[in-house]
């Protein structure tokens, strides 16, 4: 399993623009077949990052997903949307495996 993290700039001024995004993604990703774990926008700290984070079996499940959501209707209207409102600054992907057990599964439950 992976972890695909991805690191947002966003312009603050445009918080709920990113916001509607991120609720469209949370529609479409899971159709197109990544456990999406969920977007986070700022809070406190940081006005300016944001992630989204969601689980993909390997590289080559990355790559059917990508496929996929290039080619569903919310997916292409959520990049052109993007586009258009130009809140997103920067975007990075980065791909995790993780390497420890949950922190849940450490708790002794007597």
């Amino acid at each position: 399993m992976l972890t695909c993290v991805i690191r947002y700039q966003i312009d603050p001024t445009k918080k709920s623009q990113f916001e509607q995004y991120a609720r469209n993604w949370g529609q479409a990703i899971p159709r197109c077949g990544a456990d999406l774990v969920g977007y986070y926008a700022p809070h406190e700290g940081s006005s300016t990052l944001a992630y989204g984070i969601y689980n993909v079996a390997s590289l080559a499940d990355y790559e059917k997903y990508r496929a996929r959501l290039a080619n569903d209707p919310l997916g292409r209207e959520n990049y052109a949307f993007a586009q258009k409102e130009k809140f997103l600054l920067r975007e990075d992907r980065t791909f995790l495996k993780q390497v420890s057990a949950p922190h849940s599964a450490l708790i002794s439950h007597e």
